[in-house]
């Protein structure tokens, strides 16, 4: 029995025609576009930027504490370093014994002038009989020279003889003083105990430095290549030479006033010697000097009586304790860069305000370092001249 779809006819097939020109055939349309790969790339550049950035800025957060330790460890482990290696291979010692061994010899280094300088139980007793007799003899009467200064002389000269009249009206007019000088006294001891502790940590980081130098070298100086290209192998020697002038410039004139600061207060009779040279030593790292030292001890020899040696040992003083700081600084520096004098007296300076006692070294080579830096970078690089002569085969 048929059904009546299968009686029916089929029906006929659409009719397909052209397309009107004002409805052409679109896509489906999405709800979001995908990004051009451009796009996208510099978005991954900027979120990777503020990411090794952020990580930059909290790693030099974490570390600025330790900023002045970390610079003088590597100061001290750049300049010693062929010591080390001399001490490696003479020795036969692995890396670690010898960084031990170079930490141990600069901690006695530092520490053994202070220990020999260090007065005793009878130099004290010494230095306070000798305060304890000047304040009982008092002043001397004022000079006549200063009474001949225009003005302001006669003023000087009642003063101090008022003075030497009665000390206590001295000891009044400076009382108002006394409390600034002690505070002064104090700021020093606490700066010059941070200083000890900065040393002591930056002898600790420098035992590392002493171990992993040459990988971190390797390191640093793959970065220098990347970032200045050809220039790198130059400036990389530039700058150790710098640091090393800079340095042993520092370190060696104030070795060398100390010493001759010490043998002319030995030959002059001036008491303490040692420990006076140790402080006349220690100043000569700063631009005032030797001069601290020398010129009290010989105004002190002229006026206990001593007017020979007291001149005596002004002129040495002039001549050859503050001549050596003429000839063997700018010697030393100029082996490493040109730095000028005013650029020395701001490191010295800046070095000791912004990091403290071991500013006074980090601040001249800091701005040493630099000042070469950017002469280098000013100084333009011109290519080899090419070969004007023809090429060609020779007849």
């Amino acid at each position: 029995m048929r059904t009546i779809r299968e009686t029916l006819p089929p029906a006929p097939p659409p009719a397909v025609g052209p397309l009107p020109a004002s409805s052409p055939q679109r896509e489906p349309e999405t709800d979001q576009q995908p990004m051009p790969e451009a796009g996208r790339m510099t978005a991954e550049r900027v979120l990777m930027a503020l990411l090794i950035g952020g990580i930059g800025i909290g790693c030099v957060i974490v570390l600025y504490p330790f900023a002045s330790s970390l610079l003088w460890a590597a100061i001290l482990a750049f300049t010693t370093w062929p010591v080390f290696e001399w001490l490696r291979a003479h020795l036969h010692l692995r890396r670690t014994p010898a960084a031990g061994l170079m930490v141990t010899l600069t901690a006695v280094m530092v520490v053994l002038p202070l220990v020999i300088a260090t007065p005793s139980a009878e130099d004290i007793s010494l230095m306070r009989r000798m305060i304890e007799a000047a304040v009982r003899a008092g002043l001397p009467t004022a000079p006549g020279w200063i009474d001949g200064i225009p003005f302001l002389g006669p003023t000087f000269t009642g003063i101090w003889n008022s003075w030497v009249a009665d000390i206590s009206e001295m000891l009044q007019a400076m009382k108002p003083y006394l409390g600034i000088a002690l505070e002064g006294g104090l700021d020093l001891l606490l700066g010059i105990a941070r200083g000890v502790l900065l040393f002591i940590l930056a002898l600790f980081i420098a035992f590392f430095f002493y171990v992993y130098g040459e990988p971190i070298a390797e390191r640093l100086t793959d970065l220098l290549r990347r970032i200045a290209a050809e220039r790198a192998d130059r400036l990389i020697e530039v700058t150790g030479a710098t640091v090393r002038g800079v340095v042993y410039g520092i370190l060696g004139t104030a070795v060398v006033q100390g010493v001759l600061t010490a043998f002319g207060l030995w030959l002059s009779g001036v008491p303490q010697p040692v420990l006076l040279g140790a402080v006349a030593g220690f100043l000569a790292v700063l631009p005032v000097g030797a001069p601290l030292v020398w010129i009290p001890a010989a105004l002190w020899l002229m006026a206990s009586g001593h007017l020979g040696w007291g001149i005596f040992l002004a002129i040495y003083g002039a001549l050859a304790i503050s001549g050596a700081d003429s000839v063997i600084r700018p010697w030393f520096i100029a082996r490493g860069a040109q730095l000028p004098f005013v650029l020395t007296v701001l490191g010295v300076l800046g070095g000791a305000l912004a990091f403290g006692l071991l500013g006074i070294f980090l601040g001249p080579v800091l701005l040493g370092v630099g000042y070469t830096l950017v002469n280098e970078w000013a100084t333009p690089t011109h290519p080899a001249p090419a070969d004007p002569t023809p090429e060609g085969p020779h007849a």
